[in-house]
């Protein structure tokens, strides 16, 4: 990318969408979210949990300004994609207004701190677990069928795009959480990897079963090299060498997984979004992405302002825009806009078996 100065690649992703902007204006697919904090917009405001974002600077850069508990400077992953398939932006399930009309739309049932396993994200407390927010995609089924009827939701959703972005937590947040934590006593770090994608792939064909049948699944990032990482575990100051070796397993084998299911069911269901690539491109080269930096969080204190909460009292830059990093986890509005612009039209390198454009134009003539 460093060398393409010439390549606009927001000019291109938008020259693409113009080609189905009729299409999916009309008639705008619905949209469900399931996963963690990098996918939440809200559902742990209802919650009694420490997993929140509900307080400034949180929001700092959202059309409002108000932190919506989005872990994010702005918009979030789903925000963007919504943007781009010409839909509103889904409210999150425990949200009072999600009812009538805007149930149609979709649903985000994410909940930040939670992971493909039960006993992931236990010290936050009242989370939605992924068993959880699929008993919610059930009974937002049943809340569907009540106002266009059972056949017309089985369609609403067999149509949809769902997003599940889950993981990341499950080595952070869980394997990596505490020296000698209870898993990394009961598995290698291979293991461990074997046994989340085989929890994984249970919890994607139950999707499946729930009527889910395009599914955009998120890998991890280079969790050894976000700030809060490079502040608590970085060597020699560079990124953590544990959690890349985590983030080096487990990618590959979640893309094979998938390529497996989708073998299984005779359809291309599951669509892999390789989200290392697409972070260590701006992680390894901030510059050429328009970032000074890709260590530093904007938000939050201690080395890389990786340690703690973001909060009012937090170190905050200026300009969010220059920032990979938001807080010590999370991508900045921008990063976020540019993993979905990979989404939408990156090459094999990033998308498997298509990308999101490829995936809309297949559906539109089928």
């Amino acid at each position: 990318m460093a060398g393409s100065a010439s390549f606009n690649p927001f000019i291109v992703l938008g020259l693409v969408l113009i080609l189905f902007d009729n299409a999916f204006q009309t008639e705008a697919r619905a949209f469900f979210v399931f996963g963690d904090s990098l996918v939440d917009s809200g559902n742990n405001n209802y919650l009694a949990t420490t997993a929140r974002a509900d307080s400034p600077p949180y929001g700092i850069d959202y059309p409002t300004h108000r932190a919506t508990g989005r872990f994010s400077n702005g918009l979030n992953i789903p925000d963007i994609i919504s943007e781009q398939i010409g839909s509103e932006s889904t409210l999150p399930y425990l949200s009072p207004d999600l009812r009538g009309r805007r149930l149609l739309v979709g649903a985000n049932f994410a909940s930040a701190g939670i992971g493909i396993l039960n006993d992931t994200g236990v010290q936050f407390l009242n989370i939605i677990r992924m068993f959880r927010q699929f008993e919610y995609f059930h009974e937002y089924q049943l809340r569907v069928r009540r106002l266009i009827g059972a056949e017309q939701t089985r369609r609403l959703v067999n149509e949809a795009l769902v997003l599940i972005t889950v993981g990341g937590n499950d080595f952070v947040n869980n394997y990596y959480l505490v020296p000698n934590s209870a898993r990394s006593r009961q598995y290698r770090l291979p293991e461990y990897v074997k046994f989340l994608i085989s929890e994984y792939r249970k919890l994607l064909l139950k999707l499946y079963r729930l009527g889910a049948r395009r599914v955009l699944v998120t890998g991890t990032g280079p969790l050894g090299c976000v700030p809060a990482e490079l502040a608590m575990r970085g060597t020699n100051g560079g990124c953590s060498a544990e959690l890349q070796r985590a983030a080096a397993l487990y990618n590959p084998q979640l893309i094979q997984m998938l390529r497996g299911l989708n073998n299984k069911l005779g359809s291309d269901v599951f669509i892999a979004a390789n989200i290392q690539q697409m972070h260590t491109d701006f992680v390894t080269d901030p510059q050429a992405y328009g970032f000074v930096t890709s260590r530093i969080a904007c938000c939050g204190q201690g080395p890389n302002n990786g340690l703690g909460l973001c909060t009012v009292l937090s170190n905050l830059c200026p300009n969010r825009d220059l920032y990979a990093f938001w807080d010590a986890f999370h991508p900045s509005q921008k990063a976020n806009r540019l993993i979905v612009q990979q989404m939408m039209i990156g090459s094999t390198k990033y998308m498997s078996p298509m990308n999101l454009s490829t995936m809309m134009e297949l559906d539109y003539m089928s």
